[in-house]
């Protein structure tokens, strides 16, 4: 392989991305990893997502964060752009799906799903340092009670994150010595509870992929080349199946004008550039005529564990709903319905502006409620509507189920936009009215007097909130079926993989990180030492 400059070039430095860099520069081979955002420290972060250049990511608005909205006819997706990926953003909530996952969707058959993913589900708990949450505050309090008045409350539990908490009879805040890897990993903060995980740890407490995964690759010689936007993957010496490794285009991701392209020179690629990502990234080479032959599967069944975002305001109150971690416990109302107790830190206030109170009704519908309720109630209204202390006053709940829905995506010119072609949504809308949470929702309001709320794209535009897109590059048996085999080996070409939520073949149900890791874990597996390893597809 010394014609190439990388042994492996690999697209987005997120759960599957880092996963793959690391235990691939581990096994010996050179590894680059093109990241479109930028490498974040702790003291880097806003100290309130009210700095929006700090915090969103536009940057071709001049902002420069880590924190993406992608707008959609059928869904809004919340993501990350970061070294890390969605990890500097996430909730740090990672929780293990239920078996019956694996007997559903286009990867059912396809292995032996339940004796082989507990260990590569062990290995991804541990260099995540995956532990229970200790830290319960008000909103978990409440939640809780009002679990026991339901009679669902055996089902409250704590949730399961990332999270390096304070030894018991301490307070958090201080700095320890890498404590998870035998003083090989980085220095690290404890919690301080203050819930700020979604708009980037400042203690240096959360277990981001910059200090587990992607830091061992980077020790082990791996080169990461933040604020770098993959634009083409070509195969190399007009071999159409890519035998012959790639070479990939690149250019700045923050620049308006010098754009500094680059070409490199791979063995292989591995697509790892988020479920979004990875399928607008495939559609364009796929339609330019780069890799012409990726499955005509490809943008289908595209998932988001049918999720809604709703919660509840205490304005005026003394309660300050924001200590904790971001998303503290849970709860089942039912068999197929989560309920997570969620907030932002005090005076990470900006995201008040994409809720909306809630009403009832169904589709377009629900904006004539909305009217009323404004004339009805216009003093309940503003209370509700008021951004400033929202993250103190305010209870979220992540609302996810495990009812199979999915859209499509497909990469096409809009009439809005004839310039160039965007990715857009298709298919039957998926659902934006959960009854039995926006039930729940609503008599936990009544109980604790407060008001309920969910977001303005379900009462507006009829359209639901989402941080967790899955599918769209699914692994199945057949390029009929799936883009990727159960190796996550692109059908009809050799050394090209995805490894990221694209390749999800099914609804989780729960939040999706670990269960990437774990099967980025198992991908890896598959690939031998560099010095065992021949051409093909290892």
């Amino acid at each position: 392989m010394s014609n190439y400059d990388f042994d492996y070039l690999i697209i987005g430095s997120g759960f599957g991305g880092s996963v793959s860099a690391h235990r691939l520069a581990e096994k010996g081979y050179s590894v680059a990893v093109m990241e479109m955002g930028k490498r974040w420290h702790a003291e880097d972060f806003p100290e309130s997502n009210w700095n929006a250049r700090r915090f969103y990511w536009r940057p071709r608005l001049g902002l420069k964060g880590f924190f993406n909205l992608r707008p959609f006819r059928h869904v809004m997706v919340i993501c990350g752009n970061a070294v890390g990926g969605g990890s500097i953003t996430y909730a740090n909530t990672l929780l293990v799906p239920p078996d019956s996952i694996w007997g559903e969707g286009t990867w059912a058959g396809l292995s032996d799903w339940e004796e082989e993913m507990p260990a590569h589900f062990a290995e991804a708990e541990r260099m995540l340092g995956v532990t229970e949450n200790e830290l319960f505050g008000p909103a978990d309090n409440l939640l809780k009670e009002m679990a026991e008045l339901e009679g669902v409350g055996d089902t409250f539990k704590p949730t399961r994150v990332a999270t390096f908490f304070p030894p018991k009879g301490e307070s958090g805040g201080e700095t320890y010595p890498d404590p998870y890897f035998g003083g090989e990993g980085p220095e690290r903060g404890t919690c301080t509870g203050c819930g700020g995980c979604m708009t980037g740890c400042r203690h240096n407490a959360k277990n981001t992929l910059d200090k587990n995964y992607l830091y061992f690759a980077e020790k082990n010689g791996a080169k990461v080349f933040e604020e770098t936007r993959v634009v083409d993957v070509r195969p190399l010496n007009g071999q159409e199946d890519g035998r012959d490794g790639y070479e990939v285009t690149t250019e700045c991701s923050t620049a308006r004008f010098n754009k500094q392209r680059r070409t490199f020179r791979a063995g292989r690629v591995v697509f790892a550039a988020s479920s979004l990502g990875t399928q607008e990234l495939l559609f364009k080479l796929k339609q330019k005529g780069s890799l012409p032959n990726i499955s005509d599967d490809l943008g289908n069944r595209v998932r988001t564990n049918a999720e809604s975002v709703l919660g509840i305001r205490f304005p005026g109150k003394e309660v300050d709903m924001s200590p904790g971690v971001a998303i503290g416990s849970g709860i089942h109302i039912d068999k197929h319905t989560h309920i997570e107790a969620t907030r932002y830190g005090n005076g990470h206030d900006l995201n008040s502006t994409l809720t909306a109170l809630m009403v009832g009704g169904e589709g377009p519908m629900r904006i004539l409620h909305w009217l009323w309720a404004l004339l009805r109630h216009p003093v309940t209204f503003c209370r509700a509507a008021n951004p400033f202390g929202w993250a103190r006053q305010s209870l979220i709940f992540l609302v996810m189920q495990t009812v199979d829905a999915s859209l499509s995506m497909r990469l096409k010119r809009r009439w809005y936009w004839p310039f160039s072609k965007l990715l857009c949504s298709e298919g039957n809308r998926i659902p934006t009215n959960i009854p039995q949470a926006n039930e729940f929702t609503k008599k936990m309001a009544a109980h604790f007097n407060g008001i309920p709320f969910t977001t303005a794209t379900e009462i507006f535009f009829n359209v639901p909130f989402t941080a967790h897109c899955m599918g769209g590059c699914a692994m199945a048996d057949s390029p009929e079926r799936g883009v990727i085999d159960s190796q996550n080996r692109v059908f009809n070409y050799q050394n090209l993989y995805v490894i990221d939520g694209s390749m999800l073949g099914a609804n989780l149900g729960v939040n999706p990180s670990l269960t990437i890791t774990a099967l980025a874990e198992r991908a890896m597996s598959f690939i031998p030492p560099k010095e065992d390893s021949r051409n093909g597809n290892g």
